[in-house]
């Protein structure tokens, strides 16, 4: 009794300091509505914690360590580059385009493998990343390696995405809509068998759950999430760069949902803000900051495998035992 007592406790802490997080963030743009620079910097942080919420739904809950998982962002970003590059601004339709192609890229993908597991699953992952870097370095009709810039912003029935603030409070939104729905999917049957099968696939096979299709899926969906992180991401550098699914990138995500606490609800947004506020802090003091930022990374691993999220259990649990005692 004690302990879910203090598994409660643990939650409840945790989805209070997202909650109060994700308040200031509401609040934010009306604090610094004469800071534009400020605004847009926040928005990447939004940007990367909803890319990180879509991966830490595979690698958190479902144990796929996707290195290739920036494909998706990248073709979210060429998805709208591209139709506004041929003069189709509607929002609605790039998001139809972007959707299309991160669910029929992540179904053919996921097919391969997932029929892995290990460093297979990673060096596929990757190699499929790879292969569509490589080929829109080579078209040169849309920039190749230079990139190619957003010629007109995301338009959905007259809210302009390059516009500060409407992308600013889009992306938060979507974020909050990610958080609800993540939650509700991993505590839904679905989720469980997700979970489940990171545990012990073999077991949920012999209980006669088709866990291929249900981790199938989730590898989906969430490449569909990362597309359209990718897509708001397009408007808000309003450029699109074959860099932006490159193997360093998925690194990035996979270090923000480590850092912030990997199968916790809210470690992306923790995580996300945590790297892009110190990485951002340390090239204030000195060009060598990746020397400093390296070791702390493995400083938060260390004092807590769950990242920043697991230090509110480590909070709760001397708590508890100072109330025991």
């Amino acid at each position: 009794m004690l302990l879910s007592f203090n598994v409660l406790r643990h939650r409840q802490t945790s989805t209070i300091a997202g909650i109060v997080l994700l308040v200031v963030l509401a609040l934010f743009p009306f604090l610094m509505r004469d800071n534009p620079f400020l605004i847009s910097f926040v928005t990447r942080i939004l940007v990367f914690a909803f890319a990180s919420l879509s991966l830490n739904l595979i690698l958190g809950y479902g144990g796929m360590v996707s290195f290739g998982h920036a494909l998706f962002l990248g073709l979210g970003v060429y998805g709208s580059t591209i139709l506004s590059f041929h003069g189709i601004d509607s929002g609605w339709i790039q998001l139809l385009a972007t959707l299309i192609a991160c669910c029929v890229v992540g179904l053919v993908t996921g097919s391969i493998a997932l029929r892995t597991s290990g460093i297979s699953f990673i060096m596929i992952t990757l190699a499929f990343a790879q292969m569509f870097y490589f080929l829109l370095v080579s078209l040169s009709q849309y920039g190749g390696d230079d990139g190619l810039r957003l010629k007109e912003g995301s338009n959905f029935s007259g809210l302009v995405m390059t516009d500060g603030l409407v992308l600013y409070f889009t992306t938060l939104l979507l974020l909050c809509a990610g958080l609800y729905g993540c939650h509700r999917l991993v505590h839904s049957r679905f989720g469980t068998v997700i979970r489940a099968s990171k545990s012990n696939e073999r077991r949920m096979k012999a209980l006669g759950y088709p866990t291929f299709r249900y981790r199938l899926a989730a590898y989906v969906l969430s490449a569909m999430l990362c597309g359209v992180a990718g897509m708001l991401y397009a408007n808000l550098t309003q450029f699109a760069s074959p860099s932006y699914m490159s193997w360093t990138m998925s690194g990035e995500l996979i270090v923000m949902v480590m850092l912030g606490g990997i199968g916790t609800l809210f470690g992306p947004l923790f995580g996300a803000m945590a790297m892009i506020l110190t990485e951002e802090g340390l090239k204030l003091i000195t060009h060598h900051w990746m020397v400093i930022f390296g070791p702390l990374i493995v400083l938060v691993v260390l004092v807590s495998r769950r990242g920043l999220a697991g230090l509110f259990d480590s909070i709760d649990r001397r708590r508890a035992a100072r109330e025991t005692r």
